[in-house]
């Protein structure tokens, strides 16, 4: 017995086109208005212009809507004519036709801006009203039972390291420090500045500023509590006084 071995294109034939497409054009050149003469587009206008061509009645296949006057146009109404509209809207309004609602309107309560421009008496008597006696709602009804277990079973919960131990605690000693030795080393002392070092310390400008603007601190102070005690002297005495 012996075995023959499919190639590719008897395994995958290829699918047989059915119509021949045609191929697309492709014209990349300019359009033939482009390379008319000066001459023969000015006689075209001048023909279109005095003679157009005759086409049929255009025939408007859907109802147009009224959407008003456009915004553009409203803008280049002059002034003196949107007076006489507005005085005319004013002492003879267009009369509509009833407005119809579709919906149910749902009650929201009290709006925001409502509350907010209540006078204080009228909420603070809201406030005593609600305190004294407040308002009887029905008993809230639960749709859901209550979860019995809140926590797995499977979380392993540890107490804590207090409750496990009952003894007291215990507080060991410190460790006792090491014994000083009989004679300590000499300090070294600090060398002596020279003059010129000192003076320059003694002038810094950082700290003379800080004093000086302290002694004016002080003295503004002082002012400033000797005219406030003059005042409430002059006002004690005009009130006795008179």
């Amino acid at each position: 017995m012996s075995y023959r071995s499919n190639t590719a294109e008897e395994l995958y034939p290829e699918p047989a086109l059915s119509v021949a497409q045609p191929p697309i054009p492709l014209n990349l050149a300019p359009p033939a208005s482009l390379s008319v003469p000066l001459w023969r587009s000015l006689l075209g206008n001048l023909r279109d212009t005095f003679a157009p061509q005759k086409l049929p009645p255009l025939k408007l296949t859907s109802r147009p809507v009224d959407v008003g006057m456009l915004f553009g146009d409203r803008l280049s109404l002059p002034w003196f004519r949107t007076v006489f509209t507005n005085l005319g809207d004013v002492i003879s309004p267009e009369t509509l036709a009833p407005l119809e609602l579709e919906s149910r309107p749902v009650e929201v309560g009290e709006l925001l801006t409502d509350q907010l421009s209540h006078l204080w008496w009228s909420s603070l008597l809201r406030n005593l009203a609600d305190r004294l006696a407040p308002e009887k709602l029905p008993a809230l009804g639960t749709t859901a039972a209550p979860i019995p277990d809140v926590m797995p079973a499977s979380w392993m919960l540890l107490p804590k390291w207090s409750e496990v131990i009952s003894t007291p605690k215990v507080f060991y000693p410190d460790k006792p420090k090491p014994a000083e030795p009989a004679t300590r080393p000499a300090i070294a002392q600090p060398a002596a500045l020279p003059a010129e070092t000192q003076a320059a310390r003694v002038a810094d400008p950082t700290a003379a500023d800080l004093r000086r603007d302290l002694r004016r601190s002080r003295i503004r102070q002082g002012v400033w509590i000797a005219f406030a005690a003059a005042q409430v002297i002059y006002l004690v005495t005009v009130a006795f006084w008179h």
